[in-house]
């Protein structure tokens, strides 16, 4: 069994439908390149002559643009980097902080990843995109939906300072939740 043998590079990213894991193999002697995302094989090229270059893929439900960079640093020593919508996985998760906020809850002794897309107000819960409703209440808005029976609802306020911009808040049966870091 030659399975992930030639394991070079393993990438966690967070995405709206959940965290992904993202796997490549890279043979210097074969020039073999594997892309896994969730363990399931996206991309298989056998006797590559050429070792360097880009391989271009999309991850999760969202289909995510994803590219692994593979370059040379010196003799056979190879760096291999993700690129998330075309930006540095490091860049992209900076953005992603700004555009997002995620909460992880536990109800009836289930866990939820509850995701808000700022930019679209989306929301998204264990890798489903939720029906919503929005209204305006008098110090800003409110965005309800429904997990396992329990009503959830994003509360938009002002923080009153332009640097902070709007505060989001999930409350699930009246109790708020805190912000999860990823």
């Amino acid at each position: 069994l030659e399975k992930m043998t030639d394991l070079v590079a393993v990438w966690e990213v967070a995405l709206s439908d959940g965290v992904h894991k993202i796997e490549f193999e890279h043979g210097t002697t074969s020039g073999k390149r594997v892309v896994y995302v969730d363990g399931k094989e996206e991309i298989r090229r056998e006797w590559m002559f050429k070792l360097v270059g880009k391989e271009t893929f999309t991850v999760g439900a969202t289909k995510t643009k994803a590219a692994i960079n593979i370059d040379a640093v010196s003799g056979f020593a190879y760096e291999y980097t993700l690129e998330i919508n075309g930006k540095s996985l490091k860049q992209y998760i900076e953005n992603r902080l700004k555009t997002t906020n995620t909460w992880i809850l536990t109800l009836g002794g289930t866990d939820y990843r509850i995701v808000l897309e700022k930019d679209t107000m989306d929301v998204w819960c264990n890798g489903q995109k939720m029906e919503t409703a929005g209204e305006f209440v008098e110090d800003g808005t409110e965005t309800h939906f429904t997990v396992a029976d329990h009503s959830c609802c994003i509360k938009a306020v002002s923080s009153g300072k332009r640097k902070e911009g709007i505060i989001h808040t999930l409350i699930v049966d009246n109790r708020e939740i805190p912000e999860a870091v990823e």
